[in-house]
This record gives C-alpha cells, structure tokens and sequence, in this order.
C-alpha cells in the first residue's frame, strides 16, 4: 500500500485538507469524493490501494472533516462542484477517475456534467442516477426550519450510534461512527442544512446529470450495499442505463460498503481503477495531455 500524505488547498478563500498517494500527480488522477456525513477519512484504505499504480486524491469538503465551515459558502451541489474544480485546478487535475459516495454523487457528477472532456471512468458507491427519487427520512427532518435545527442541536453520541446501526445491516466500527460524530459541530451540521434545503427536488437534478452524462458512455463500477435505507438498492441496475457500467450489489452492506466489506471493496474497485488508468494512459496523445 502507498505512503497517504496531506496538504491544504485553499479555493477562493475557503480550506480544504487533501489527501494524497501515489506519485506526483502529472494530469490525471484518481479523484475521491466523500459524501454526507463523511470525509476523506473514508477513502483511506482505497486511497493508499490506488497510490500504488496513480496518483490519487482525497478532499474534505467545505463543512466536513477537517474543511473550512463557511457561513457564507455556496452550499449547494452546483457550489460544491466549483470548489471541487477549484481543488482539482489547484492540484493540476486535468484528467479524474471519479470515485463518489453519496452526496458526493452530485457533486462529482456535476462536475463531470461541466468537465466533461475531463472525466475518464466513474466508481459509484450506493451513488449515481436517480430517477424518481425522494429525500430519506433524515434529509426530510432536515429540510424543516427549526425542526432540522432542533434534531441537529440535541443529538448526542450514543443516539447517533444507535441511528446509524439501526439503517445498516450489521454495526459499524464504533471508531467510524464517533469519528463522524467528533465531526459533526455546528459548522458541519448548518452546512447539512443549507445543503439539503437548497437540494429540493434531488430526483429531478439527477435526471438532467443522466441525460448530459450519457452520450459519454463512461466506463463504470457500480458498488451498492443491498441494505442500503437510505439510498435504496434498486438504483443499483438503473446504471446501465446511463454508463458503460458494471454493477455488483454487496448482501449484508448497507450505506457504506466501503467500510462494511473493505477487502471485497477493494478486490472490485483498484483492479477496475487501474484498468481505466492503464488505458487512459495508453490512448493516443496520453502523454502530450498530461504534460
């Protein structure tokens, strides 16, 4: 596994710690994206498993992680896709194997939606195109003035403990879950609020990042935990419809497969990783792109 380091990329003002592995990023990259609740932490074990063969980057988001929490940020998916360009500008990014979780979805998507000459392949945890859908139960309460503020403000550890257990299949490593709890302060959970408040209709803005992504027909790896509450299982297959995409869904993983299944995680996604790499790297004008 390669050596994870960090450093700080400031974008327009606002801080975001990058993760990083691999060899000096030279144009392309294997850009992870965490979602909500979440951060670069995620991807660590991924992270250094893709360093091995690419260069390859994890942000904390503004609002999560280690991340500024401006009051003044730009929370909503187009915002957060500007800053994410704004990361991969500042780290000469000029060419991303997306890799995206939940929230980052969006985000990443968007992204690719406005870059498109920019996006090589896409890995999609319990994440991609979602036709039809409607908030969870917990964006739903969010959503709600004062009622999002009050179930923001009065949540503590144990609780949070118990609500993320009781929508996954099998208990999550207490080390995960109070990791995202110590996380979680005010500036984190205002900027939840202004991101899913801002986020009205989340079925209909995937719909419209479906039909601008789907001429590319970008090669994808599609990870779905069949447990998943909150993003339900069924999605999963609807890939295929949008990307060149192979699906595995995941029994017994629920949200986040990643941190459920992580040696089955890894033996599907770096093999993909550097298949996609490899081939990007091969095509004509590869090494001119990248320079």
């Amino acid at each position: 596994m390669a050596q994870v380091d960090r450093q700080v990329v400031v974008v327009d003002g606002v801080k975001s710690p990058v993760r990083t592995s691999g060899p000096p990023r030279a144009g392309e990259a294997v850009v992870f994206v965490h979602g909500n609740p979440g951060s670069s932490e995620d991807w660590l074990d991924l992270l250094s498993g893709a360093g091995e063969f690419a260069p390859a980057v994890a942000p904390d988001m503004p609002g999560y992680g280690k991340a500024d929490r401006p009051s003044d940020f730009d929370y909503t998916v187009s915002g957060y896709a500007s800053h994410l360009d704004g990361i991969l500008r500042e780290l000469g990014v000029t060419r991303a194997h997306l890799v995206l979780h939940d929230f980052g979805g969006p985000w990443g998507l968007q992204w690719a939606a406005d870059h498109k000459e920019q996006v090589a392949s896409l890995t999609l945890f319990n994440i991609g195109i979602l036709p039809g859908y409607v908030w969870h139960k917990f964006a739903r309460i969010w959503r709600i003035p004062v009622l999002g503020e009050l179930f923001q403000l009065t949540g503590t550890r144990g609780a949070f403990r118990a609500l993320v257990n009781a929508d996954n299949p099998k208990p999550l490593p207490r080390a995960f879950l109070d990791r995202m709890f110590d996380d979680s302060d005010w500036g984190m959970k205002r900027a939840v609020l202004k991101l899913y408040r801002a986020t009205s209709d989340p079925g209909a803005h995937s719909e419209r990042l479906g039909e601008a992504l789907r001429p590319l027909s970008l090669p994808s790896l599609v990870i779905w935990g069949e447990g998943d509450a909150f993003l339900p299982v069924r999605y999963a297959e609807m890939q295929k419809g949008y990307f060149d995409a192979q699906v595995h869904v995941l029994p017994g993983c629920g949200h986040w497969p990643m941190i459920d299944e992580p040696e089955r995680v890894r033996d599907l996604v770096l093999p993909f990783l550097r298949k996609q790499v490899e081939a990007t790297a091969s095509r004509p004008g590869a090494a001119a792109a990248a320079s």
